[in-house]
C-alpha cells in the first residue's frame, strides 16, 4: 500500500525531493522542474519582488530551493486558482514559505473592490430585467 501524502486540489505535483538537491539551479533546470518556460520566469521576476534569484557576473540567474518554492506557489495562484498578476502579487506578499494557508490579506481594499464589482454586476442584471410587479 502506498503512503501517499494528502494533496489539496490544485496543489503542485512537484515534490521537494523530486528534483536534485543542490545549492543553486540554472534557469533551464528551474524551467524543467516547474514546467515554466524561462521567458515566463524572467517576466515573473519583474512582477514579483519575492522572486529575485542571484545573478553571476555574466548575468546568469542562479535560483535557490526557496526561489523554486516561490515559483511553484506563483504557478498555483496563476494557473490553478486563476488569480490575476496583481492578485497573485498581493497574495504572495502575505504568503509565508512552509505555511499551509496564506495569511489573511492585511488590507480590505481588495475585498471591497471585489464586493463593489459584484454589486455593480448585480445592478446591471437588475436594470436589464423588468421588475416582477409591473
Amino acid at each position: 500500500m502506498k503512503n501517499a501524502a494528502k494533496k489539496e486540489p490544485g496543489e503542485s505535483a512537484v515534490q521537494e525531493n523530486s528534483f536534485p538537491q543542490k545549492l543553486y539551479y540554472k534557469i533551464g533546470e528551474v524551467g524543467e522542474i516547474t514546467g515554466i518556460p524561462s521567458h515566463v520566469l524572467r517576466f515573473w521576476e519583474k512582477q514579483f519582488p519575492q522572486l529575485a534569484p542571484n545573478k553571476t557576473r555574466s548575468g546568469h540567474r542562479l535560483y535557490k530551493k526557496r526561489d523554486i518554492q516561490v515559483i511553484l506557489h506563483i504557478k498555483d495562484l496563476l494557473y490553478n486558482k486563476r488569480f490575476t498578476i496583481k492578485g497573485a502579487r498581493e497574495s504572495l506578499s502575505t504568503w509565508r514559505e512552509g505555511a499551509e494557508h496564506p495569511l489573511a490579506p492585511s488590507g480590505s481594499g481588495e475585498l471591497l473592490g471585489r464586493l463593489r464589482e459584484g454589486l455593480q454586476r448585480l445592478q446591471e442584471i437588475m436594470d436589464r430585467h423588468a421588475p416582477f410587479d409591473s
